[in-house]
């Protein structure tokens, strides 16, 4: 969506106050925020949603990686965050398993009230159990859906994935412009594709300023002028923004209408008793939200990918599984350590996946 007259809107930089309320799952931040005499409507409402978008992540008995099935009411879990383009050309290309365009995994600490959360670049170099071989990330909801992409989740953090949300473009949309907008700050002056793939459509200058739905679409999009790394950071803050403006008073008038455009768009493994169980993450108030992102560095081979670090990773592995109290957890996967040198474009097979 262009800005009217196809002038971008700056607003004067304002002091950052601090904020009490993070937390970053739309459709559960939505419960948080339910409250008083509405809170029996909003929650009726969103019980509904909620059980028109369950999906089965196709694990029955849950994470391979545990023992038992986590109950989120008691447990330290940890929540895979998909983002995903169902944009009209991707339809028209019959790409009926879209490309991830966006991975956060989190892990949240029931008893520190805590949330930590890492970006993936989606040119992460990894191995795919469900084809075999290591290529970009992203590719493996392209190539199995949730199932494929939560299995290379746990395989390169050698963590479990308990539970799974995918939100696609329309619903970040949506609930931005239910927002009324957020405010962020914008690292540069950028043109970046809309929604639909117009190219140059969003026009944005540098500074802290309102974005719509479009606009903060694309400034969570756009790595033309850095890399993976400053476009998950962005993610998270736009994210964050979302959330400080999901919990403020103002928007419990229009909770039902952000509910239904998340509804709509998004699909989960949660149950509605076990997005419940999260309420009390924002209701006791300073929760801790950590953002770690993930060194590497920039590699050729048959394509571009973004090669981790393994020190990094190992170290961002003990933090998460100490989250989650799994200190002592050792790997039931194998991983794959092929170096990606060695690795050629013949046996990547990656030639029918952009």
């Amino acid at each position: 969506m262009k800005k009217e007259n196809n002038i971008s809107r700056i607003k004067k930089r304002k002091k950052k106050h601090k904020k009490r309320y993070l937390f970053i799952l739309i459709p559960i931040l939505l419960l948080v925020g339910a409250g008083g005499t509405y809170a029996a409507v909003v929650w009726n409402h969103a019980k509904e949603i909620v059980a028109d978008s369950y999906e089965e992540d196709g694990r029955a008995s849950g994470s391979e990686l545990r023992d038992k099935k986590v109950n989120p009411t008691v447990d330290d879990v940890s929540i895979l965050f998909v983002g995903v383009d169902q944009s009209k050309k991707r339809k028209a290309n019959n790409e009926s398993n879209e490309l991830s365009d966006a991975l956060i995994l989190a892990t949240l600490n029931k008893e520190e009230n805590s949330v930590k959360m890492v970006s993936i670049p989606r040119d992460t170099y990894v191995y795919i159990p469900e084809v075999g071989y290591k290529t970009k990330i992203n590719h493996a909801h392209a190539y199995g859906g949730m199932k494929a992409t939560i299995e290379t989740v746990e395989g390169l953090f050698d963590i479990p994935v308990d539970y799974y949300v995918k939100i696609n473009f329309n619903a970040f949309i949506d609930v931005v412009n239910e927002l009324d907008g957020i405010t962020v700050d914008v690292p540069y002056e950028m043109y970046e594709q809309d929604s639909e793939d117009n190219a140059r459509a969003i026009h944005l200058l540098p500074g802290e300023q309102k974005l719509n739905g479009e606009e903060a679409l694309a400034l969570a999009r756009t790595r033309k002028q850095d890399n993976d790394i400053e476009r998950g950071k962005r993610q998270q803050e736009i994210i964050k923004a979302m959330v400080n403006k999901a919990v403020s008073f103002n928007t419990l008038l229009n909770i039902s209408d952000l509910m239904t455009a998340v509804g709509d768009n998004m699909s989960t493994s949660m149950s509605f008793n076990e997005i419940k169980s999260f309420v009390s993450y924002g209701s006791k108030g300073n929760l801790e939200i950590e953002t770690l992102s993930l060194k590497g560095s920039d590699v050729w081979a048959d394509a571009y990918y973004y090669q981790l670090d393994e020190t990094d990773l190992s170290e961002k592995q003990e933090i998460l599984k100490e989250h989650l109290g799994l200190t002592t957890y050792s790997s039931q996967l194998d991983t794959d350590g092929t170096d990606l040198s060695s690795t050629t474009a013949g046996n990547n097979n990656t030639n029918n996946i952009n």
